[in-house]
């Protein structure tokens, strides 16, 4: 930008940002901010101008754009608030310099144009950049995140663990789920891994196939793999489509599975009700009573 120009903008910044302030404003009532409160959108594009004018005076603006793009993005706001708001920028820019020339010729006005361009278009690319890096970034940070609550392995006592399954299971699911168990196994030592099947709604040949990959690969490691969740029309589909189950435990229940691991494990469930009427009843004796 032409240092004149640069000075020029710079001394008159107010009655710029006021006019760009006004021109976004009536943005407001007609697209996705029109639901956002005014002061919040007022203070967001406080910063957003101040960015705009950081850019022209180099003082740490990498920094302030991936702040103010993070804060974007964390509001749930489009990329078409950056360009329309640098957009509407560019305009009053423009108009604000012809205006304070008396007389406008042709050269004159392209030089307005390239000195506004030069400024402005290199900080729409770095922020459209900025904005495409964050967003692929925190889409990436919660597609690891959904895949690892997709098929979670949770230790419930020493020893056992559940493995809890909702929603349809495609190849990539089945093999996110043999990582996590056969891992999982390992990492929290377990003897026996329960996989519950209650949440999913169609258990077809492949599906049944690669539960029962699951099961014999924890086999294969020592340790004993307990499906539950089969209910009747499942039943009748693995009867149907000939999966044989022979060599894994099944059960209807979660909590019939988990009384099913304590056998296993040389444990069992203890009805603490009759051990306390028994005490209570050795108490009373003891009393005289």
């Amino acid at each position: 930008m032409e240092e004149r120009f640069k000075a020029l903008i710079i001394d008159n910044s107010d009655s710029i940002v006021n006019k760009w302030m006004e021109e976004v404003d009536r943005l407001k009532s007609n697209n996705y901010t029109a639901s956002i409160s005014d002061e919040l959108y007022e203070n967001t594009n406080r910063e957003f101008v101040n960015v705009i004018f950081t850019s022209i005076q180099d003082q740490g603006l990498s920094k302030v754009v991936e702040e103010f793009t993070e804060k974007i993005i964390n509001l749930g706001w489009p990329l078409s608030y950056i360009t329309d708001g640098l957009q509407v920028f560019r305009r009053v820019t423009i108009d604000y310099l012809l205006s304070q020339t008396e007389k406008v010729d042709s050269n004159h006005f392209s030089n307005v144009l390239s000195s506004v361009d030069d400024w402005v278009e290199p900080l729409i690319r770095q922020l459209v950049n900025e904005y495409s890096g964050s967003w692929e970034n925190i889409l990436s940070l919660q597609r690891v995140a959904l895949q690892e609550l997709s098929a979670p392995l949770i230790p419930v006592t020493d020893g056992i663990t559940v493995m809890p399954l909702i929603g349809t299971i495609d190849t990539d699911r089945a093999k996110l789920i043999m990582e996590n168990l056969l891992e999982g196994t390992i990492k929290h030592n377990s003897e026996v891994v329960l996989i519950d099947i209650t949440g999913v709604p169609v258990v077809d040949t492949m599906v049944a196939h690669h539960i029962i990959q699951a099961a014999e690969a924890v086999r294969l490691i020592g340790s004993t793999c307990i499906l539950v969740g089969i209910r009747p029309e499942i039943a009748q589909t693995i009867i149907n489509i000939g999966i044989d189950l022979s060599k894994f435990p099944t059960r209807s229940t979660l909590k019939k599975g988990f009384t099913k691991a304590l056998e296993i494990t040389g444990r069992e469930l203890v009805d603490m009700s009759s051990k306390n009427q028994d005490i209570d009843e050795i108490m009373r004796l003891l009393k005289g009573d």
